[in-house]
């Protein structure tokens, strides 16, 4: 597996979650020990903060993410984000853009 950064490991974590219903099922039920048993390693999770993954593939409700107050002093977008602004493709599919919040980077041990 060769995913070096956080945003390209959960892109791969939820496109195996859409793929594999019990690799789903452990995710939600046991994130860290699943995630590290996906990476082959530990994770990153800074101390204090609990990782959750939740299931939003149910069409019939409607979820809202109430997510952290964003600090616009401090936001820059990274060059996947700009490419997707300005027209930029993703080899046909749709981006997928997760970052845990209030979490630092390298979560995942990547590089």
């Amino acid at each position: 597996m060769n995913l070096n950064n956080d945003q390209e490991i959960l892109q791969s974590v939820v496109k195996k979650a859409w793929k594999d219903p019990a690799f789903k099922s452990s995710l939600i039920q046991n994130p860290v020990v699943t995630i590290e048993n996906f990476l082959g390693h530990p994770i990153n999770l800074p101390t204090g903060k609990n990782l959750a993954f939740v299931d939003q593939t149910d069409s019939s409700t409607i979820f809202v993410n109430i997510p952290a107050e964003l600090d616009m002093e401090d936001m820059e977008l990274d060059e996947d984000q700009l490419d997707v602004i300005s027209g930029g493709t993703n080899d046909g599919d749709p981006p997928i853009y997760i970052k845990p919040v209030n979490s630092g980077d390298n979560i995942f041990g990547g590089n």
